[in-house]
């Protein structure tokens, strides 16, 4: 694990030394980190971002989410994975500082030693948030919100209505930290 850890580590501070000279100081192209989110099916997610054209980004991320019933004796985890097309605007005059508009999906697995708990779900969601790129370091930080609409639900206990989540989700709010090269 240890010598995976080391490998990531000098690949992506090469790409970062090889694309130093290409960017200024308040832009970037890529960045990779994590968002932690308010989402129904993702508490932590690994989040890459990458810039397509100058404004337009596509952000992926990779999330978990565990739950463990008190009441009862069975754990269950959410898996999930989420894409997303963003937009971005210039604020102002503030160097780095830009807001964003846009849409995504989003698919997930719940695992579930109870059997009547597992399934899969589809959704899609606007999305939109602030985007901020340190000028003398490469860090990125955004906050986002993604109010999530259910295509597809898991069938709990033989009908689609478990939860207040399995239909729409408001809370899907998130803040990223990233790395950019």
């Amino acid at each position: 694990m240890k010598k995976v850890f080391m490998y990531v580590s000098v690949v992506i501070a090469s790409f970062g030394l090889s694309n130093a000279s290409a960017q200024d100081g308040s832009s970037y192209k890529n960045g990779i980190g994590l968002r932690a989110g308010g989402g129904y099916y993702d508490l932590i997610a690994a989040s890459y971002k990458t810039f397509v054209t100058d404004p337009g980004a596509i952000e992926l991320n990779l999330g978990f989410r565990p739950y463990a019933a008190v009441y009862s004796n069975y754990n269950q985890f959410h898996l999930s994975f989420s894409a997303s097309y963003q937009h971005h605007f210039p604020i102002g005059n503030i160097e780095g500082f830009r807001w964003f508009v846009g849409g995504g999906v989003t698919a997930y697995n719940t695992f579930s030693s109870n059997k009547d708990l597992a399934g899969f779900g589809l959704g899609v969601f606007p999305t939109g948030g602030v985007d901020y790129k340190f000028g003398n370091i490469p860090l990125n930080v955004s906050a986002d919100f993604r109010p999530t609409i259910a295509i597809v639900r898991p069938d709990y206990y033989g009908y689609s209505y478990f939860n207040t989540y399995s239909r729409f989700y408001a809370g899907n709010v998130g803040a990223s930290v990233r790395y950019t090269f």
